[in-house]
């Protein structure tokens, strides 16, 4: 059985944890990746999360994350192809549903690049949409305590609107 989805409050700790990761990656990546960033709701200040840390790291072309597997070995990441999500390369450090860290390598300036950084940022500059995130994640987590799939197939309307509301208006 898969572990139990868990909402953790907000922790100082996940930023700090993101700056000792960049640092790692930094060495074995160099000056292969355009930019490393914190994603995800670990890196909105006050709003809750599952304690992973979610990092995206920019490159000019995919196809050149192959050649990252083994150094990233180094640093206990583990590649984890998704076929169903080819505009990504994913990562994991941690076992499998329960990894700590999880490195995702997209497109730099990208559609999905770029949808990831509108988001965390709608939600650092909106704390009330922030909040109603958090809220619609516990009520998920409760729902759906051992079924990610459901929880993350449910958040994803939530994450559109942001989206929708993020995006400048075109003229």
């Amino acid at each position: 059985m898969d572990k139990a989805i868990i909402i953790e409050d907000y922790s100082m700790n996940w930023a700090r944890q993101f700056e000792q990761e960049k640092i790692k990656l930094t060495e074995i990546l160099r000056d292969r990746v355009q930019s490393i960033e914190h994603i995800g709701s670990t890196a909105v200040e006050d709003l809750g999360a599952k304690p992973v840390i979610d990092i995206a790291a920019g490159v000019n072309n995919l196809e050149t994350v192959s050649e990252f597997i083994e150094p990233l070995k180094q640093i206990h990441y583990e590649f984890v192809h998704h076929k169903e999500f080819p505009q990504r390369r994913f990562f994991r450090k941690g076992q499998r549903r329960a990894g700590t860290h999880h490195l995702h390598f997209y497109e730099f300036e990208g559609e999905h690049w770029n949808n990831q950084l509108l988001f965390r940022d709608y939600l650092r500059k909106n704390p009330d949409e922030a909040r109603k995130y958090h809220e619609l994640k516990v009520y998920l987590a409760e729902k759906y305590r051992f079924d990610r799939v459901a929880y993350t197939e449910n958040k994803a309307p939530f994450i559109q609107n942001i989206l929708q509301k993020a995006r400048p208006s075109e003229i």
